[in-house]
């Protein structure tokens, strides 16, 4: 069983996925997506969404980094893939599975799904132009607007080249919508012969237990649910392997946080790192009431000594 994290733009940065990562129970994680359009894009702007390439492509606790692309161009995917493997990236993935309309609008993401033949030509070129070695994967979701196409388009990808699909159980449209469809991945696993990996929904072990049950998927990537219960992956690694361990409790989400904290003030700028934690904080209000305390505390806080000392003094100042 693998359990990874998931790559969700404007949230899982280097910094929460150094944080999560730390917790244990997560295998790999990904970027946030790199748009590509018409051309190679800097080293530098690699970096900027992956500073874990000049780290062996890991987190500081060791977990492996994939790079995630995103685009239309088979071959401008390609180029871009190529350099990443240059800094280091040992995996390429690819995203057909991202919602956002602005990113559809520019024929990016789950607005792919439409044209599983160019699903297939764009993992074929890049699985030509990276090295042998380097696996591409893939994440997906359900369709565009309905799912009747999910099959196609995990064949689409398994034959291009893929070594890896994650399926998130939604459509495009569906948007975050619960629930999630999970016994459409049952479907798509009976059609490809690569490893699926089931996603969406996932908020507890007793989800992931259900999951497993209805998707018949042994392999997870987890989001909302992983930073919102920064322990989940442990536990359920722990479940799986018939073991118990202690749940999280706030005062063991303490430390990660002043280090959250310490780390988007010494990479973000002043203006953006109180938003940074603030939206880290709000997933945290689902399972921790006393995130609600804090996060109520430092709503229209902006200033980052102000913010600085709810973070080290949580519960008297924020109660």
């Amino acid at each position: 069983m693998q359990i990874a994290l998931a790559p969700m733009e404007g949230l899982v940065d280097n910094i929460l996925r150094d944080v999560l990562t730390r917790t244990g129970g997560i295998d790999w994680c990904v970027t946030e997506f790199i748009r590509v359009t018409e051309r190679i894009l800097p080293e530098a702007y690699f970096h900027k969404f992956a500073p874990e390439l000049k780290h062996g492509a890991q987190t500081r606790s060791g977990v492996p980094l994939r790079v995630q692309l995103l685009g239309s161009d088979p071959a401008c995917l390609a180029d871009n893939a190529a350099l990443a493997c240059e800094l280091g990236s040992g995996v390429i993935d690819l995203n057909f599975g991202c919602p956002a309309k602005t990113v559809n609008k520019s024929r990016g993401g789950a607005v792919l799904l439409k044209e599983p033949e160019l699903l297939h030509a764009i993992l074929l070129q890049v699985r030509r132009t990276v090295p042998a070695h380097i696996p591409v994967t893939a994440k997906m979701r359900l369709g565009f607007d309905t799912p009747d196409s999910a099959n196609e388009c995990a064949i689409a990808l398994a034959e291009g080249g893929a070594s890896q699909i994650v399926v998130h159980a939604r459509t495009k449209m569906d948007g975050y919508k619960p629930p999630a469809h999970w016994e459409y991945i049952a479907q798509v696993q009976e059609v490809v012969k690569v490893p699926v990996f089931a996603n969406g929904d996932i908020w507890s072990v007793e989800d992931w237990r259900r999951c497993r049950e209805i998707s018949g998927a042994e392999d997870i990537m987890l989001g909302r649910g992983l930073v919102s219960r920064p322990d989940l992956a442990r536990q359920i690694a722990a479940a799986r392997a018939g073991e118990e361990v202690a749940e999280m409790t706030w005062a063991d989400l303490q430390p990660m946080i002043r280090d959250f904290w310490a780390q988007a003030q010494a990479q973000l700028t002043p203006r953006s790192a109180p938003g940074r934690l603030k939206q880290w904080l709000a997933m945290l209000t689902r399972n921790y009431p006393e995130a609600v305390l804090l996060f109520n505390a430092m709503r229209r806080e902006t200033d980052c000594e102000k913010v600085g000392h709810l973070v080290n003094n949580p519960l008297s100042d924020a109660a």
